[in-house]
């Protein structure tokens, strides 16, 4: 991580979330590999989450975690996350990553997306 970044106790990821991503990983032949997350600009309410299995980190990343289960966050999406957590959440319409960000003041019906204040 870059000097002068967001430390890594501004983003936190839950045991749940780091079960599931460990869980996904040997599930796709893939056990050492982390969840890639990150924000981009889209969706109804102008930024939405992104995840994604990734081999490594790169160079700039905010690693959370070591081993199996890690999470990597690019400096720009981190901006957007400080603060926020990562959970698994299991609920009668299915199973998902949630994440809970103090930033983002509203979100769409469909709560893909989201916007920040």
């Amino acid at each position: 991580m870059p000097d002068g970044t967001t430390p890594a106790s501004a983003f936190r990821v839950t045991e749940r979330a780091r079960a599931q991503i460990i869980e996904i990983a040997g599930r796709e032949g893939r056990p050492g590999a982390g969840l890639r997350l990150s924000v981009e600009a889209g969706g109804c309410s102008g930024f939405q989450y992104r995840f994604g299995l990734e081999d490594e980190p790169s160079e700039e990343d905010l690693v959370v975690g070591e081993g199996p289960g890690r999470v990597f966050v690019d400096p720009v999406s981190l901006e957007l996350l400080a603060g926020a957590e990562l959970d698994w959440a299991e609920e009668l319409i299915g199973a998902h990553f949630a994440i809970r960000n103090p930033q983002a003041v509203s979100a769409c019906g469909c709560g893909t997306s989201f916007s920040v204040g």
